[in-house]
C-alpha cells in the first residue's frame, strides 16, 4: 500500500522565514542597542581604588574605567555604528558589518576582562599625589563594572552572530535612499490669461490681451 506525503507549501515557508527573520532582527536590534549602552554606562563608573602615602598619611584614590582603559568605550560606539550601518549595506557589505559588529563585542569583553585586576592608573596617580615616580597604590581593590562591561560586549558579540546568521534575510534600506533620487517635480500651474496680472503682463510684452 502506497503512502501519498504531502509536499511542503512554500508559502507556509516563506511566511515561516519572515517570522523568524523578524524575531532575529528584534534580538539583534535589543542586544546590540542594550549591549552598547551598558558598556559605556560602565566605563564611567569606579573599576579601582585604593590609597596613597602622602606626607604620612593615606591618601584616597579611584580610578574609572576610562581611566584604566579606553577600548570598550571606543568599541561600544564602533559597534553601535556598525548596528545602524548594518541596514544601509548589503549582500557583502552586510557581511563585513556584521563581523565588525562581532569583533567590536568581542573586543570589549576581552579589553574589559583584561582591564579587572589592572593598577597602573592608580599608581600612576599615586605617584603624582606622593611625588614620587616608584610609588603604588596601597589597599588596591576592585569592583565589578569591568565584568558589567565585558557582559554588554557579549551582548554585541551575540547581536553580530545574528546580523551574520539572519542578516540576508533583514529588510535594507529602499534604494531610493541608497541612490539619494530627487523628490518628484512640482507640476506647473496652467496660466489663466484672463487673469489682471496676465493681462498686464501681455501689455508689458506689446500684446493685445484681447486676441483681437
Amino acid at each position: 500500500m502506497e503512502y501519498v506525503t504531502a509536499a511542503p507549501d512554500p508559502r507556509s515557508q516563506a511566511a515561516a522565514s519572515a517570522r523568524s527573520g523578524r524575531r532575529s532582527l528584534a534580538v539583534a536590534l535589543l542586544c546590540g542597542a542594550l549591549g552598547a549602552a551598558v558598556a559605556l554606562l560602565a566605563t564611567r563608573q569606579r573599576w579601582a581604588e585604593g590609597t596613597a602615602t602622602v606626607a604620612g598619611g593615606a591618601f584616597p584614590l579611584t580610578a574609572k574605567g576610562s581611566d584604566v582603559t579606553g577600548v570598550p568605550a571606543a568599541l561600544a560606539i564602533v559597534g553601535l555604528a556598525a548596528l545602524v550601518a548594518v541596514f544601509a549595506v548589503r549582500r557583502a557589505g552586510r557581511f563585513l558589518v556584521s563581523g565588525l559588529l562581532a569583533l567590536s563585542g568581542a573586543g570589549i569583553a576581552a579589553a574589559a576582562l583584561v582591564s579587572a585586576s589592572d593598577s597602573s592608573a592608580l599608581d600612576e596617580q599615586a605617584a603624582k599625589a606622593s611625588g614620587d615616580t616608584s610609588a603604588t597604590v596601597d589597599a588596591l581593590t576592585h569592583t565589578g563594572w569591568p565584568y558589567v562591561a565585558a557582559a554588554g560586549g557579549v551582548l554585541l558579540l551575540l547581536a553580530g552572530l545574528l546580523a551574520l546568521r539572519y542578516g540576508p534575510s533583514w529588510p535594507a534600506m529602499s534604494g531610493r535612499y541608497e541612490r539619494g533620487t530627487d523628490r518628484p517635480r512640482r507640476t506647473a500651474r496652467p496660466v489663466d490669461p484672463e487673469r489682471p496680472e496676465e493681462i498686464w503682463k501681455a501689455l508689458d510684452r506689446g500684446e493685445d490681451p484681447t486676441g483681437a
